[in-house]
């Protein structure tokens, strides 16, 4: 994987280089090996910072040019406010400020990552090391010239002072296949549609071979063999056949249950018959995120080598409206053997993750599922572009994944179940319809899905708000996100990897 950002990691008594960044409080003090690498500067990082009204608060940013007694070419001090108030996402945060002050162009930067207190734990270190990658991150491999103006590729070496080098070597070989699954997450959400439809997107899965996952694709022959009539419907209208790829990393005890995470890969969704209006169709390119941030999980605990047993799945579809489309009216068996009447062939997505649910509880018998979707509008309708919406069958589950959000950064949000809204998608000809209607739009679908997860302990993630398009962060300026991957995988390593 090619990155605009190499990092390395070097003691704190290390000469800088290129642009220097320290911390400060917010008293302006410094620790003691950055007082030392600032020698004279330091009066002079006083008198800037008198000049600029400039506080320590946290994230605010100091940028001295040319620093009189300093080698370096830029002299910027990053606020952390007090540092009895720090949280780990704080360092994330402070990685993307620093990236923020990249330009085009090949560069040197040092950190010190150093406290008033002293130096920084390892995680800490590598916290900035991530949230410079993420931050850095760009998708432009289409664009054949820049604009008057507009940013080129950013090329950076860091090297990172630390307390204790070997440590911090060690934590971001972990850390850092976490951020590669975020970057293959964003990736897939960002290619354009043409060039990734189904079959393509389970050739790249299938890529996390490479890490010693096991990957088994089903075509569309082996999905009519078991039976798979919701999800193989959407895709009918399609000149994309449709995929389901199965991902195993066994990477805890033999013979036991895994955890699975099963996602949404509707490629290009148009609505189908039911289609959707012109205005931003062109953002349905992103309706895979839920499958997106499937495969990079898969690729962040494989690569780091996570002592657990873990099944991914997605359903890969294109919602395509011709005259082989399905159409509101329709029923269609499941692999469940339930029937579902279709009113609105834009509400699909349910219909692939009815089958692949079913598919994973049956096959993998797993402790538990959490899917992934870019379900619904009602859920940005909802909660916005800061929590993704939650539902859960189980509480322990529940309560760990808020847990998660909480220590990533990646927040969800529980919202209810309840049989008062299983009523809304009866069907008076098929044992249920495909939609509800326009009230609780994101928990009819839902209780849709609790309808196909067999008593599996299970909680959906609607990802619509948090996946794609959502407002620029200090740790992503893309328009696919890869949000999930990071989240996910502090679930697993909290709970569920041995020990």
């Amino acid at each position: 994987m090619s990155d605009a950002i190499k990092v390395g990691f070097v003691p704190l008594s290390s000469a800088a280089r290129g642009i220097l960044i320290v911390f400060c409080d917010d008293t302006l003090k410094v620790g003691a090996a950055t007082a030392k690498a600032l020698g004279g500067a330091a009066e002079l990082v006083k008198r800037a910072a008198a000049a600029a009204s400039f506080k320590g608060k946290t994230g605010a940013a100091l940028d001295i040019l040319a620093p009189e007694g300093l080698k370096t070419e830029r002299l910027i001090v990053i606020g952390t406010g007090k540092a009895s108030s720090l949280k780990a996402n704080d360092f994330l945060k402070f990685g993307g400020m620093a990236a923020s002050k990249l330009k085009a162009g090949t560069v040197a930067m040092t950190i010190m990552a150093e406290l008033t207190t002293g130096a920084m734990t390892s995680e800490q270190a590598v916290a900035i090391a991530s949230g410079l990658r993420l931050r850095a991150y760009k998708f432009d491999r289409y664009k054949t010239k820049k604009k008057d103006g507009e940013e080129g590729a950013v090329r950076a070496d860091v090297s990172l002072a630390v307390g204790d080098v070997a440590a911090a070597k060690k934590a971001f070989a972990s850390a850092g296949a976490v951020v590669d699954g975020v970057i293959i997450a964003r990736d897939l959400v960002n290619e354009p549609p043409n060039v990734l439809f189904p079959e393509e997107f389970a050739r790249r899965a299938s890529q996390l071979r490479k890490l010693g996952v096991k990957i088994e694709v089903l075509d569309v022959k082996a999905m009519q063999k078991l039976g798979m009539g919701a999800l193989l419907g959407v895709g009918q209208g399609s000149a994309r056949p449709s995929r389901t790829v199965i991902m195993r990393w066994d990477g805890g005890k033999k013979g036991e249950a895994p955890v699975a995470f099963v996602g949404k890969g509707v490629c290009f969704d148009t609505g189908g018959i039911s289609i959707k209006p012109a205005g931003s169709m062109e953002d349905m390119k992103g309706d895979m995120g839920g499958a997106a941030c499937v495969v990079g999980l898969m690729h962040a605990l494989a690569a780091r080598k996570a002592k657990v047993n873990v099944v991914g799945a997605i359903g890969l579809v294109e919602n395509m409206p011709d005259g082989n489309a399905q159409r509101p009216g329709d029923i269609v068996t499941s692999m469940s053997g339930q029937t579902i009447e279709i009113i609105n062939t834009d509400a699909e997505g349910r219909l692939v993750l009815a089958d692949v649910l079913w598919y994973v509880a049956k096959k993998t018998k797993p402790k538990f599922m959490v899917d992934l979707a870019t379900l619904t509008g009602a859920i940005v309708v909802a909660l916005g572009v800061d929590h993704a919406g939650m539902f859960s069958n189980n509480d322990e589950l529940a309560e760990r994944l808020l847990a998660a959000g909480i220590e990533s950064g990646e927040k969800v949000w529980r919202l209810p179940l309840g049989p008062e809204y299983d009523k809304l998608i009866d069907s008076q000809f098929a044992d249920m319809k495909n939609t509800g209607g326009r009230h609780g739009g994101s928990i009819t679908a839902a209780q849709f899905l609790q309808r196909f997860v067999d008593g599996t302990p299970w909680a959906h993630l609607d990802i619509a708000g948090t996946a794609m398009g959502t407002p620029k962060t200090d740790i992503n300026q893309s328009w696919g996100s890869g949000y999930g991957v990071r989240l996910l995988d502090r679930l697993v390593a909290d709970h569920y990897e041995r020990k």
